[in-house]
């Protein structure tokens, strides 16, 4: 009803363990009071049977000894004097009674005076020898006690004796009467037991959580089963650092003895730290602690975080295979990092010597000693390596070590491997070969046995050759060397040697086949490039050709020239293919061949880049496979280039670009400018015409022409590098061409350029009136006597008598030409430059054309005559008209 009703149970319900334990203990409580109750029974039995037996004895040996005993047993009537002493002793002992008997065994004494005169029943004999006599019977009074003392003479013999006795239940009530005070306590004793049994088992209701006995045994059970199956060890130390508990796991990984629970940590037999970690109580994270030969990962945690006991609780984990197998894996681990670590740090540009010396420093620091990289001489000469290098000479490129002197062959020794030694093997089949002792000399010193022996007393111990193989052929080898201090090379090594050596020869073989383009590049390029400036006194010119590294671009398309133009003019030329190699420099020949075609028809800038612009698309038309070629093959879209015409007689001067940087001009105030060149579209593309641009240049102005890459790079954009240009410009306006090209080049050009860099620079010059004469012809056939003598009186004057009949001639069949086909004004002009020029320009379009006369014609001999006695003429054409021009060489 209480429990129906919320209120507690005083007893708890039996389904429950706390219940069940409850009947237990009151159980056990009151078999432990019935039992002690029984013992005290039997205990008071005993009791009384001895207290009896020591009484008789005591009262037996007291009257024995009593004054008169041997007077009375003397007298004639030993019983009238005897009976009424033993009566009373009897009424105060408390005793059965005392008999009092002769050595024949006749009672003086008994309780019964009619017993008095007869035999004495009982053991006489042996109390008649001395001895105490203690016997035991049922009389009718129920069982007693008898005890038979000797009676001892004043000579020590023994004259009767007397037997005390008395029933065992005289004494018994006695004892028995205190049995209720004694089962008050025990009942007492059974209520204080139940009332503690209740508040211990509420305590154990509240920790087994109203838990039956079945779920409790499971639980244990299973706590059991995985407490000592589970392979991680468990310990549970106490708050005063005992050993509480260790399954067998955590017994087999510390070999514990049998009884080690209840023992301080201390007393455990492990090692100081292990002991200091138990004993500490702090919380351990997978810690490692080395016992005995294994390796145990460590985790310790309080036990009193949620309420519980004060202490700890400490698990075990053998890793000591997990360590050897990670310690293999980070072997292995540690090999593919230093193999990736190799492949970022060997073969970073394309070249050859560099890539060794990256191989030989990098191995050295990581994996051996001292590295040695030894090429074929033919490959590093550019030729074609073979399958074998047996008997080829090599050379050392790279060596590498703690120190820069020793015994091994230093850089730049030349060496052939003998094919008998194991190195030669190595040149021979490919593979590599590992020497473990290098003091054994086991064929390896058959190369040069004296410096062998140096190698050896320097501390070398071991060696592994692998051969620098690459695409089935062989470069070079590489040779690994240790050591004392440092273990000996073994099969693992070999193959990452191997393994090392097959990467960085795949670098060493891109960075020669490289170097053979490269240089074949070069040598294109340097044919196609002009060698010199040519002779002209329209400029004081200088250039500049900087290829791009190897290995960040190599050599491009970049090109220049100044060409020179009828009427003492020339034409500067600077352009840029887009791209590197092969392909760039053979596509700047044919570019820079066909400007100079064109400029020989003398053609303004904006019409030139335009002739230009259609070649490049018939090419890239070409290349795209519409030919019938079974390939398309590489285009040239992406070339730029900038033309300028520059005239020392008029200073006058006109440039166009297609898709170029603008020109630079460097005035002489000293202040740099850009000129305004209207951009065109790079050649090839078509659809925009280009314009040229018209300007007056004072004498000793800097034409600055140049390619992209001298502005432009990665690190610096266009804007900034045109800026800095013009900055450097200004502040070198007092060098000469020469100096301006250096100044410029050590601004703007990075150490290790990633683009070709083209640079042409030229001072203006402006030939005087001393140098040119002219004069207009009037249209009328008249006037050729005028021209004549004006050139007869104009050579005079500079000193070229000697020429005056070849001028005459030229310019009196030009002049009579241009009066009998052409129109309007004719003018004659006349330059003394590097050569005599002279110049008939009228408004025809129409150019004259030479052939050769019949025999019979009248005319049609003035050209040929012209062509006969001049070095050089030609036509050119102007917006207003045409010129045609004669050039004669001076003596």
């Amino acid at each position: 009803m209480a429990a129906r009703s919320g209120r507690p149970r005083l007893v708890p319900s039996m389904r429950t363990v706390a219940g069940q334990v409850f009947l237990v203990q009151l159980a056990i409580v009151a078999l432990l009071v019935a039992t002690a109750v029984v013992a005290l029974v039997f205990q008071t039995r005993g009791d009384a049977q001895q207290e009896a037996e020591n009484r008789s004895i005591a009262v037996a040996q007291t009257f024995a000894s009593s004054p008169g005993m041997e007077a009375a047993l003397k007298s004639p009537d030993p019983a009238a004097i005897l009976q009424p002493r033993a009566l009373e002793a009897t009424r105060r002992a408390g005793v059965g009674f005392i008999v009092v008997v002769n050595p024949e065994g006749i009672r003086y004494t008994h309780p019964d005076p009619s017993y008095i005169g007869g035999r004495f029943v009982g053991g006489l004999e042996s109390a008649l020898a001395g001895e105490v006599v203690t016997e035991s019977s049922n009389g009718a009074i129920g069982p007693l006690v008898q005890v038979i003392v000797p009676v001892f003479g004043s000579e020590g013999r023994v004259i009767g004796a007397v037997s005390s006795g008395m029933a065992v239940s005289q004494v018994r009530s006695v004892i028995e009467a205190q049995f209720p005070l004694v089962f008050g306590v025990a009942a007492g004793i059974l209520l204080l037991a139940a009332g503690a049994t209740v508040l211990v088992n509420r305590r154990l209701r509240r920790q087994t959580r109203g838990l039956g006995p079945t779920e409790i045994t499971r639980m244990y059970e299973h706590h059991d089963a995985v407490l000592h199956a589970v392979r991680e060890g468990v310990l549970i130390v106490g708050g005063d650092q005992r050993l509480l508990l260790a399954n067998d796991e955590a017994r087999r990984l510390l070999d514990l003895p049998p009884d080690v629970e209840g023992r301080p940590v201390a007393d455990l037999g492990l090692d100081p730290r292990t002991t200091q970690l138990l004993e500490s109580g702090r919380t351990a994270t997978d810690e490692v602690h080395a016992v005995g030969d294994r390796l145990l990962a460590v985790n310790q945690r309080p036990t009193d975080r949620n309420g519980g006991p004060p202490g700890t609780v400490t698990t075990l984990r053998d890793t000591t295979d997990l360590r050897a197998l990670t310690g293999r894996a980070d072997l292995a681990r540690g090999r593919l990092q230093l193999l990736y670590d190799a492949g970022m740090r060997v073969g970073t540009t394309l070249d050859m010597v560099r890539t060794c010396e990256e191989l030989a420093e990098f191995a050295a620091a990581e994996f051996a000693d001292f590295v040695s990289v030894d090429l074929v001489t033919a490959v590093l000469q550019g030729e074609e390596p073979q399958a074998t290098a047996t008997g080829r000479e090599m050379r050392r490129v790279a060596f590498a070590g703690p120190t820069k002197d020793s015994a091994l062959f230093p850089v730049g020794h030349r060496i052939r491997f003998v094919g008998t030694t194991p190195l030669g093997a190595v040149l021979a089949d490919g593979t590599a070969v590992l020497d473990r002792d290098l003091g054994a000399y086991t064929g390896w010193h058959k190369q040069d046995p004296e410096r062998a022996r140096a190698v050896v007393e320097e501390g070398l111990t071991s060696m592994i050759a692998v051969p620098l193989r690459a695409r089935g052929v062989v470069l070079g080898v590489a040779i690994f060397w240790r050591k004392g201090e440092r273990e000996p090379f073994d099969e693992e090594d070999r193959s990452l040697a191997e393994e090392l050596v097959a990467r960085a020869a795949v670098s060493v073989d891109n960075a020669r086949r490289f170097a053979r383009e490269h240089t074949m590049a070069v040598t294109l390029q340097r044919s196609l490039l002009p060698h010199g400036l040519p002779e002209q006194n329209a400029l004081v010119a200088a250039m500049r050709y900087l290829p791009a590294q190897a290995g960040l671009g190599g050599v491009g398309g970049d090109w220049f020239d100044i060409i020179e133009l009828p009427g003492g003019r020339v034409a500067l030329v600077v352009g840029d293919v887009v791209g590197h190699g092969m392909h760039a420099a053979a596509t700047m020949g044919r570019l820079r061949t066909a400007v100079h075609n064109f400029s020989t028809l003398d053609l303004p800038p904006d019409e030139l880049l335009w002739h230009l612009d259609e070649l490049v698309a018939r090419l890239d038309h070409d290349a795209a496979g519409d030919s019938g070629a079974t390939e398309p093959g590489p285009r040239v879209t992406g070339a730029t280039c900038v033309y300028v015409i520059y005239d020392p007689v008029t200073g006058h001067c006109s440039m166009a670009r297609a898709g170029h940087p603008q020109p630079a001009l460097l005035l002489p105030d000293g202040t740099a400018q850009f000129a305004e060149v209207p951009g065109g579209p790079p050649l090839g593309l078509g659809g925009l015409p280009f314009e040229t641009l018209e300007l007056q240049l004072p004498e000793g102005t800097r034409l600055v022409l140049y390619t992209d890459g001298l502005v432009e790079n990665r690190e610096r954009g266009i804007d900034e590098g045109l800026e800095l240009l013009r900055v450097t410009l200004e502040a070198n306006t007092h060098r000469t061409v020469d100096g301006l090209c250096e100044a410029t080049l050590d601004a703007l050009v990075p150490d290790t350029p990633s683009d070709d860099i083209a640079l042409l620079v030229g001072r203006t010059r402006v030939l005087g009136p001393d140098r040119v004469a002219e004069c207009e012809v009037p249209s009328d056939p008249a006037a050729v006597a005028e021209v004549r003598a004006f050139v007869e009186r104009t050579l005079a004057e500079w000193g070229l008598g000697e020429e005056a009949f070849t001028t005459e001639l030229i310019l009196s069949e030009l002049v009579t030409n241009s009066i009998r086909y052409a129109t309007g004004p004719i003018r004659v002009r006349v330059i003394r430059d590097r050569s005599l020029i002279c110049e008939v320009s009228d408004r025809s379009s129409t150019s004259p054309h030479l052939r050769r006369a019949a025999t019979t014609d009248e005319g049609g001999r003035g050209l040929f005559l012209v062509s006969q006695v001049a070095d050089r003429w030609g036509t050119r054409y102007t917006a207003g008209g045409k010129v045609i021009w004669t050039e004669q060489g001076l003596s």
